[in-house]
């Protein structure tokens, strides 16, 4: 790759990826994150459009005939104020996949409709844990300590079952080479989607299609926003950006994971939601611009927004392009630099080799 990390995305890009990172988007609350994306892709795009939970939509020639969608998700793990003791702690229920165990002495958030209130994920110290029955961190034993003496005192500041909370923890870059912080599953997907509009629009680019950029919302429960916005566009091709496991550090299974790197490319995935002749359009884009990628294999699904989209409308031809991801679902998920950039550059290449009523079908003649 000609260009380095530290001069292919702009100051402006990069400003907004901190904030973008840096602003809680919880599942199914996602409405304060989808305002900065679609502020953020505005100038790139001929339109934008959501829907009634959130989904938001850029559009490039909106009046083609032939659609085709690149899709991130925009929505973060987080929790659910669930029960609230008479002394005044909190216990939770999950909001998607949040890791459980992360969770003693963690910083939160709770939103309220009285803004935000602070609190800690309390845990005893180890000084009067029972070492003979050391207890691990579970849903029945972490709470949230608000500072509150009373049930009555935690509703004053606002609180109330249905709050959603979700950890403090923001950007920070590690040794130069690593974007880190929370939720980069998949807001640095929505990232990476507007950058490609902006290299559409930056290199005036005439796409012989109608692009849309989609930022979906509830992937983190079933995904659900990509199903609904699927049905809605009715697209003739899907190209999806999540992210995948690095499997490189320590605990790591390569057998049960695959051989996944961060720094060797973006990886693409095999499997029957993805439909061969456009992944194979992508891995003959990669070779042909000299991006290096990597590759793995999906089971019954790639539990991503790639199913959504693959099995709505009749079938859709679908592939996904992944990011490799260390720390998945906790406050300290990591990103190499050289990768985020390649799948930028990855899926911009793949819209260039598609053509106005590309036929995908395994029996065009």
């Amino acid at each position: 790759m000609e260009n380095s990390p530290a001069n292919f995305f702009s100051e402006s890009s990069l400003q907004f990826l901190k904030d973008y990172l840096n602003n809680p988007s919880p599942t199914g609350f996602e409405w304060r994150g989808q305002k900065l994306w679609m502020d953020h892709i505005r100038p790139y795009v001929n339109e934008i459009f959501t829907d009634s939970y959130g989904t938001a939509v850029g559009v490039i020639n909106p009046d083609a005939k032939y659609k085709v969608v690149i899709e991130a998700h925009a929505d973060e793990i987080s929790w659910f104020v669930h029960y609230i003791t008479k002394e005044g702690f909190i216990y939770l229920r999950r909001n998607g996949g949040s890791d459980h165990q992360i969770a003693p002495s963690k910083r939160v958030n709770i939103h309220t409709d009285k803004g935000i209130v602070k609190a800690v994920f309390g845990w005893p110290a180890i000084h009067v844990r029972d070492a003979a029955k050391e207890e691990t961190p579970t849903l029945k034993n972490i709470f949230l300590d608000l500072g509150c003496e009373s049930e009555k005192e935690v509703a004053e500041l606002g609180v109330h079952v249905g709050c959603v909370v979700t950890y403090e923890d923001e950007f920070m870059e590690l040794n130069n080479r690593f974007y880190t912080g929370r939720a980069l599953d998949n807001r640095i997907g929505g990232f990476m989607i507007a950058e490609v509009a902006k290299m559409i629009k930056e290199k005036n680019i005439q796409l012989p299609f109608g692009l849309y950029i989609v930022n979906s919302v509830q992937e983190e429960v079933g995904l659900r926003g990509a199903e609904m916005i699927a049905h809605r566009i009715k697209p003739d091709v899907a190209i999806i950006t999540d992210v995948c496991h690095d499997t490189q550090t320590p605990m790591m299974n390569k057998i049960q994971s695959g051989d996944v790197a961060c720094g060797k490319g973006p990886v693409l995935t095999y499997g029957p939601a993805v439909q061969n002749n456009l992944l194979k359009l992508i891995c003959d884009a990669a070779d042909k611009n000299e991006i290096k990628f990597q590759r793995q294999a999906a089971s019954r699904a790639t539990g991503t927004d790639t199913d959504a989209f693959a099995y709505s409308n009749a079938g859709v031809p679908s592939a996904l392009i992944s990011l490799p991801l260390r720390y998945m679902h906790t406050t300290v998920e990591s990103v190499n630099k050289t990768d985020v950039e390649g799948v930028v550059k990855l899926i911009y290449e793949s819209l260039r080799s598609i053509e106005d009523g590309h036929n995908f079908s395994y029996f065009n003649s």
